[in-house]
């Protein structure tokens, strides 16, 4: 017999529980339905950014960061570090363990809140009431250990994203990588390959150089990070130069030839670079970050009618209703960048809607973070985004290297940068390249939602030494009067 809810959610991953908590915490007899697995068979809520994303991640480029210092800067503050090695099999544990403790997370805060938890896959069978279209609720199948039929009044899809492989070369996790396998690779790789420059790519290629490989990454466009203010762009490239990484633009990936499963071997990579020249790269592993395909496997879209647009992602309104009566879709399956906070306020904002109230998601304040070293965070506009759309606008910046906080941490490299409205001074977006961006960048996104300017900024007191001192610099350089510079 089937089990009753006002709210079905299908995905456990940021989107999906946060949408179950605040659904739950709104009165609604709710479900969330997740299939991801540990290593033991048992659940592992939390999507791809707590299971092989944005948490392991962290985690690692933590435990590298600390490695390198000790090897290369500890020196510096007069610090002798002697037979310095690595237990990479302990680092990884490490990671493993901090998974965990987010995993178990979720479910207490499922068990907080009431949200009933089902280990399986969910999926799509018909609508409860077929001659009111749905108007009556949905039926889900959940394929777990046990068999489940679950009735949801309303459902949110929140099923994520998966890694898109390269034409050709489909990952093995062994020897041609996505994020999952690159965050398990057993041995420090002598020479690493990178095909992408985004987010997870550099990402990744930090952990391991800081490990001690040898990094290429080949990128396709002719820029490095297109999407970044292309001032901040510079010195985050000039950055990565400098601490080993070497970075091809403008390539046109060819074949990629490696071993078969269970056979590691070298990946062979041909190329042609920006100048037409057919090239050859040998590594011994390949990471591929080329960008993520929504995650629509075994949902059985089709057999409802759930409709698609031309990526394989859900197609949904401004307040993110499919076409299906009393169905929602938030996170990477939809339009919109597929970032894990945006995800998050996108399920409470449906949550919210779901009730009755005005769920609110600001598309233009959702800040975008890089977590290499430097990071690299913005908000807003960048400055050749305004000036394609003939916008009249004011910049300033302000460098690391002369804040004092900065100094004595030892890490002056980057900037923060300004961008305000000519007339009005109104900040139209905040561009950081340096120690803790993904920090500061939460003062930019406040300032921004409530319709700030920079003088606002310029004239809030800013605790000394601080690295938020830079930002209230930057925002005093839009007026041209910066005062430690």
């Amino acid at each position: 017999m089937s089990k009753t809810f006002d709210v079905v959610v299908i995905g456990g991953g940021p989107g999906g529980y946060i949408a179950a908590i605040r659904c739950a915490q709104l009165g609604f007899n709710t479900a969330c339905i997740d299939e991801w697995k540990n290593e033991k068979g048992g659940p592992a809520p939390g999507g791809t950014c707590t299971n092989v994303g944005c948490i392991p991640s962290k985690a690692l480029l933590q435990s590298s960061e600390h490695f390198e210092h000790a090897g290369k800067h500890f020196a510096e503050h007069g610090i002798g570090v002697k037979e310095l090695s690595l237990d990479l099999a302990k680092m990884l544990g490490r990671k493993d363990a901090v998974v965990k403790q987010n995993n178990d997370g979720i479910l207490y805060l499922f068990k907080k809140n009431k949200v009933s938890f089902f280990h399986g896959r969910g999926s799509f069978v018909k609508a409860v009431d077929a001659n009111q279209g749905g108007k009556g609720g949905w039926e889900i199948a959940v394929a777990g250990a046990t068999a489940e039929t679950l009735v949801g009044k309303q459902v949110i899809i929140a099923t994520g994203s998966n890694a898109r492989a390269l034409p050709g070369a489909p990952f093995d996790e062994e020897n041609i990588l996505s994020n999952d396998g690159a965050l398990r690779i057993g041995g420090v790789p002598r020479k690493l390959g990178l095909i992408g420059s985004g987010v997870i790519g550099l990402e990744m290629g930090s952990v391991w150089r800081r490990l001690g490989a040898e990094v290429t990454v080949l990128e396709a466009l002719p820029t490095f990070l297109g999407a970044v203010d292309e001032q901040i762009a510079k010195e985050a490239q000039k950055a990565f130069v400098k601490q080993g990484l070497k970075i091809e633009l403008g390539v046109q990936v060819g074949d990629v030839k490696s071993g078969k499963k269970g056979q590691p071997s070298q990946v062979s990579i041909a190329y042609t670079d920006a100048k037409g020249a057919a090239q050859s790269l040998v590594v011994d592993k390949l990471i591929v970050s080329i960008g993520r395909v929504p995650n629509i496997t075994g949902l059985e879209a089709a057999a409802v009618g759930l409709k698609l647009d031309e990526r394989g992602a859900i197609v949904v309104d401004g307040e993110c209703r499919t076409n299906l009566p009393g169905v929602w879709a938030v996170g990477d399956v939809v339009r919109g960048p597929m970032l894990a906070h945006r995800a998050e306020e996108e399920g409470v904002a449906v949550a919210e809607r779901i009730a009755g109230q005005h769920g609110h998601v600001n598309f233009n304040t959702i800040p975008w973070v890089i977590y290499t070293s430097p990071e690299i965070a913005w908000v807003g506009e960048t400055e050749q985004q305004l000036k394609a759309r003939g916008a009249a606008y004011k910049a300033g910046t302000f460098p690391f290297m002369a804040n004092g906080r900065a100094r004595a941490l030892g890490d002056t490299t980057g900037m923060v940068k300004f961008l305000a409205d000519a007339k009005t001074d109104e900040i139209l977006g905040v561009h950081i390249v340096g120690p803790m961006a993904s920090e500061l960048i939460s003062e930019a996104v406040v300032a921004m939602e409530f319709k700030a300017s920079s003088e606002d900024i310029a004239r809030i007191c800013h605790a000394h030494p601080s690295l938020s001192e830079a930002t209230k610099e930057a925002a005093l350089a839009v007026d041209k009067r910066t005062l430690n510079f």
